[in-house]
């Protein structure tokens, strides 16, 4: 950040006006913009200075915007100073107290990764009610990719909530469902003619997909995978293949649901094409293809595990759908909109679905998603056959524009490609010096590493050390997640505007977490 004090005007993300106030000025404003005003002047002004710069943000298009990465450095994103700092031990003694009320109001299924209550956020830092600002290398499981607050999406949502809140698309529609239909359906993968319909979430629209695809084919059964994640809902519970925590007594699930194996390189040894004969063999044997309505499958495995197939084994799958009229849905609900260095993960081996489900990134933290396909197959429902009362809601809507402005004018898949570089680079070193870090993988901004019993000399999982690995990351300021089937997987998934400083420092504390676990 530069001040000109001759001047009205700082640089500081976006233009911004200023005003000279007294100090007993600040105190009239809010908490919120006390705090943005101290992190931004506290490097420059001395105690003995009564005279202080109230820096408000105003909507000022720029000609040549700076990505959020470039220009952040230790500087602030929604009053947010780009920093990892700790003022009490993790957790302090609000986030304690919010903890106990929380068992108290809060249904006992609802669990926490985090041992801190949020109080704000900015960029790539996630600030407690005690006052710890955290690193976040979860992006609230891959939703805020741009950013938490990203300055355009603040300003879309705030303009359009001036405007009009809710009247429902189904019964008073709106431009902005059809502005991001039409995006969707210019981003996602294929030139062929295709239509767009929104929802709620990625549960939401994975459950539409396969209506959609049943609609379509007139068929009923479906296949999903080994290690496959897809929602919470009575049919998304049936394609997810973990239990625990997802499944567990809360059966009888849907019908017509069938399993088939995954490719797992680091675990079944297997190249592609024979990962995917073996599992084309499953499908054949235990469903037919005359029978058959979907395919629903992750890119790449998020709950799972961040398990990338082996290279051809998504191509050889969906070429065998292609020949039995069998409808290919990819669920891109995790790693959509740049997560993986690419728009899609689809297009890391060219495979053009038939439907693509997306959600999470999309709208930089409000509730989105969508089906995207092929016209025919789309069109195939009757008229009022897909829709909700909040699906593609008009303030979700704005968010999402401004999150692909975002992407497309910052330059946030080639962002991601280079953030995986750093993370592979690192990672793997770790790996050669750590023999509980058993496999790195992933794709872009989306990195994994599997932990397992280094003791064993084999590649048991060890879900004891990924959670301890964890927690000594949280204790010391990184927000990480653990996932997998097996429970061992620590994930990575830092939002793509993080300076690259604060993606350094995240490592740093993972690094040390794990010498500290030894």
């Amino acid at each position: 950040m530069a001040l000109l004090t001759e001047t009205k005007v700082v640089r500081w993300g976006d233009l911004e006006e200023v005003e000279p106030v007294t100090s007993a000025g600040i105190d009239q404003l809010g908490d919120h913009e006390q705090r943005a005003c101290t992190a931004a002047l506290a490097p420059l002004c001395c105690p003995d200075i009564a005279l202080l710069w109230l820096v408000r943000l105003v909507s000022v298009s720029m000609s040549a915007p700076t990505a959020a990465w470039e220009s952040a450095g230790s500087g602030a994103v929604n009053g947010v100073v780009q920093e990892r700092r700790l003022v009490t031990t993790i957790p302090g003694p609000r986030s304690i107290e919010l903890q106990a009320r929380k068992a108290e109001a809060v249904a006992r299924g609802v669990g926490t990764t985090m041992p801190v209550f949020a109080a704000e956020a900015g960029g790539g830092v996630v600030v407690d009610v005690d006052g710890n600002s955290l690193i976040d290398f979860g992006s609230g499981i891959a939703v805020t990719t741009v950013g938490n607050s990203a300055p355009r999406v603040v300003r879309a949502v705030e303009e359009q909530t001036r405007r009009f809140t809710h009247t429902c698309f189904m019964v008073t529609p709106y431009e902005g469902y059809v502005a991001v239909a039409e995006h969707l359906n210019r981003l996602t993968p294929g030139d062929h003619e295709k239509r767009t319909a929104l929802f709620n979430s990625g549960a939401e629209a994975v459950e539409n997909a396969v209506k959609i695809a049943r609609s379509y084919t007139r068929r009923q059964a479906v296949v999903a995978f080994d290690h496959g994640y897809h929602g919470r809902t009575n049919l998304t519970m049936a394609l997810t293949a973990k239990n625990m925590p997802y499944k567990s007594g809360f059966g009888p699930f849907a019908p017509e649901v069938y399993r088939a194996p995954l490719s797992y390189p680091y675990r079944d040894g297997l190249d592609g094409e024979a990962a995917a004969a073996q599992a084309l063999a499953v499908i054949e044997k235990q469903v037919g293809a005359e029978s058959l309505a979907a395919v629903v499958i992750e890119p790449i495995q998020g709950e799972g595990g961040f398990i990338v197939p082996a290279p051809g084994f998504l191509p050889a799958l969906a070429r065998w759908c292609q020949e039995n009229d069998v409808v290919f849905i990819a669920d891109e609900v995790q790693t959509g909109f740049a997560r993986t260095g690419g728009m899609f993960a689809c297009e890391h081996e060219g495979v053009v679905p038939d439907l693509i489900v997306t959600a999470k990134g999309i709208a930089g933290g409000l509730p989105l998603s969508a089906v995207t396909g092929r016209a025919e197959i789309m069109d195939g429902p009757h008229t009022g056959g897909l829709g909700g009362t909040y699906g593609g809601n008009p303030l979700a809507c704005a968010a999402a524009l401004a999150v692909i402005e975002t992407i497309e004018s910052d330059g946030l898949v080639d962002r991601a490609r280079a953030m995986g570089e750093v993370l592979l680079s690192r990672l793997g070193a770790l790996q050669q010096r750590d023999p509980r870090v058993g496999d790195v993988r992933g794709r872009g901004a989306m990195v994994a590493v599997e932990i397992v019993d280094a003791g064993s000399g084999s590649r048991t999982p060890d879900a004891a050390a990924a959670a301890q690995i964890a927690a000594a990351a949280h204790r010391e300021g990184l927000i990480a997640l653990t996932c997998g089937t097996y429970g061992n997987v620590l994930r990575l998934l830092p939002p793509l505007s993080m300076p690259d400083h604060l993606l350094a420092e995240g490592l740093d504390v993972l690094e040390a977490a794990f010498a500290s676990t030894r």
